[in-house]
């Protein structure tokens, strides 16, 4: 068996505005197996700024996976603890060399059949027109769960717009999410929810930055609405630990980036741990291309959701890998008519 990496920079149609800043492009690897003439292709999603791999040496770990590669997965995964992005474009690499083509990760009804998986529509942070423009265009688009990024704006201003929304779609007929990036100072983040569970929201991501489990986990008791764990869990690989952080804080759900918790592996010690916990969970993207979209749709397929998973992100670059996965009616769906680029996948081989 052979290894290689290669880089891939994806550039966002329309700047991608958070708490954090305002993102452009999104940097992400592509490792490559090949094996008896066959071919594995996994994404391995490095976050710049928020993954607790975004280290110095991490193009040398990839090199260094590379040269081990006869070591076999389940040796390498152990070795890359420490980088949850390498695990999971390890993990997708060797399903897609075992599969039927290599974007054949896990057959099920989602690729076989077409069966859709419900997703919400991100709305990214920037001037109230902007995000108003935003939410339009995904109501017409068929959305009912809607998720928008708070923090950059006023918050009279956030909670002005959550009012235009509302007057024309009661929480019966569109669910609204908020995704705080942690924004919110301890102090006044009780008073802020309060505020906006005046508005039939679902939930919140993560109002208050990661690391005070102590803080978060008042908040989370007495929250007038629904708390998401989201940066929290970057960086816990120790199952005691991610125990001990569940049951200190008992958030009401959790959402599990695959990228950013250790693949497929990782997320599902989290969901287990959570289920003992009656905690929900949920599973989004972190920005990957559509080999690493494809990849976590046809795994979180197989979990059978029922809830909008966060995998609307396919549509945000202008040089994404053409894949069949398309968003229709607020699902997300594998059009077996539609076939991957192979010319950019074979430049990525070589």
């Amino acid at each position: 068996m052979k290894a290689h990496y290669t880089k891939y920079l994806l550039k966002f149609k329309v700047p991608g505005g958070t708490s954090r800043g305002i993102l452009t492009e999104k940097e992400t690897w592509f490792l490559i197996l090949e094996d008896n003439n066959s071919i594995g292709i996994g994404e391995c999603g490095l976050f710049r700024g928020l993954s607790a791999d975004d280290l110095p040496d991490y193009e040398d770990k990839l090199n260094w996976v590379c040269e081990h590669i006869h070591w076999g997965k389940d040796r390498l995964l152990e070795s890359m603890d420490k980088y949850p992005s390498i695990q999971f474009g390890l993990e997708q690499a060797f399903l897609s060399l075992e599969g039927s083509t290599p974007f054949d990760l896990f057959p099920s009804e989602f690729i076989i059949n077409e069966q859709p998986i419900p997703i919400n529509g991100l709305i990214w942070m920037g001037e109230l027109e902007f995000m108003q423009r935003q939410i339009r265009e995904k109501i017409k688009q068929g959305f009912r769960c809607l998720k928008l990024k708070i923090g950059a704006l006023s918050f009279d201003a956030e909670l002005e717009l959550l009012a235009q929304i509302r007057q024309d779609h009661p929480a019966d007929q569109l669910e609204l999410r908020v995704d705080a990036n942690g924004a919110f100072h301890p102090d006044e983040a009780l008073e802020k929810l309060k505020a906006l569970a005046e508005y039939d929201l679902h939930s919140i991501e993560q109002p208050i930055k990661p690391g005070n489990p102590e803080a978060m986990a008042t908040l989370c008791d007495q929250t007038p609405l629904p708390i998401a764990l989201d940066e929290e869990l970057i960086g816990i690989t120790d199952v005691t630990k991610k125990a001990e952080l569940l049951q200190t804080i008992k958030p009401q759900y959790i959402i599990l980036k695959p990228s950013l918790v250790g693949g497929y592996a990782g997320s599902g010690e989290w969901i287990r741990l959570a289920e003992k916990l009656d905690i929900g969970w949920w599973i989004t993207s972190a920005l990957e291309s559509n080999i690493g979209l494809n990849a976590i749709a046809q795994w979180a397929y197989t979990l059978g959701v029922k809830m909008p998973q966060g995998l609307g992100t396919g549509s945000l670059f202008t040089n994404n890998i053409e894949s069949p996965l398309v968003v229709k009616n607020g699902s997300l769906r594998y059009i077996q008519d539609n076939s991957w680029n192979t010319e950019v996948i074979t430049e990525l081989c070589i």
